[in-house]
């Protein structure tokens, strides 16, 4: 019998797009939440490089960085919900998009909406031109990865489940219909499929640790 094990924390955005994975592709699997102030033996035995979650254990071979979890879970458990597109050419395209995601969208996004005053500002040029990017892809297409979700969009789940806490905390309008249409509807979307829908966390408490951190970069 297959086993399956998660080691996450409940907010990360990098564990939320593992979940929805498993998810949709039916797979059973037990979560285990680390404090990450206090990291324990298991987690430090099986991402002994980064010592970070998600980490996906799988018959105990460990499996770490969550796209190329995303990758080995759409390739192992391939009879149900494909996330990435067979052509070498589209399935290279969503690599890169995720990449960009990974590395550009989000850390100006969070950066963005973290930073206060002169700091705030600065980075918001940046950040409107990747969220632009990204409204461009949706360009006549219902999703990231297409006609159906997929990979593209698990990749950029985040934005559409944080982007709510965020304005809350900042009062910033980080997603509204007049500059982002595609996007904006995209996430409607998106929040609808049921295995995202019924993984949501609580709003008000991701309200709640977003202000936390924020204040604690505000010192």
């Amino acid at each position: 019998m297959e086993k399956v094990k998660l080691f996450a924390t409940w907010s990360s955005p990098f564990v939320k797009r593992i979940v929805w994975a498993l998810k949709l592709k039916n797979v059973e699997y037990e979560i285990i939440y680390e404090d990450l102030a206090n990291k324990s033996p298991e987690l430090l035995k099986y991402n002994p490089i980064h010592k970070k979650v998600p980490v996906l254990v799988h018959n105990e071979i460990a499996i770490c960085e969550s796209l190329v979890i995303l990758e080995y879970i759409d390739e192992t458990w391939n009879d149900v919900c494909p996330l990435l597109p067979k052509d070498p050419l589209d399935k290279a395209k969503e690599r890169f998009w995720a990449k960009f995601g990974d590395e550009q969208v989000l850390p100006s996004f969070f950066g963005y909406v973290m930073k206060q005053g002169k700091d705030q500002e600065e980075s918001k040029e940046t950040t409107l031109a990747h969220l632009k990017r990204v409204e461009q892809l949706l360009s006549e297409k219902k999703f990231l990865s297409g006609e159906s979700f997929g990979f593209l969009d698990l990749a950029f789940g985040w934005l559409a489940e944080n982007s709510r806490p965020l304005e809350v905390i900042t009062g910033l309008k980080l997603l509204d219909e007049d500059s982002f249409p595609n996007l904006c509807t995209w996430k409607d979307k998106f929040l609808e499929i049921p295995a995202i829908k019924e993984s949501w966390p609580d709003q008000e408490t991701l309200i709640a640790k977003y202000q936390e951190i924020r204040e604690s970069k505000g010192k």
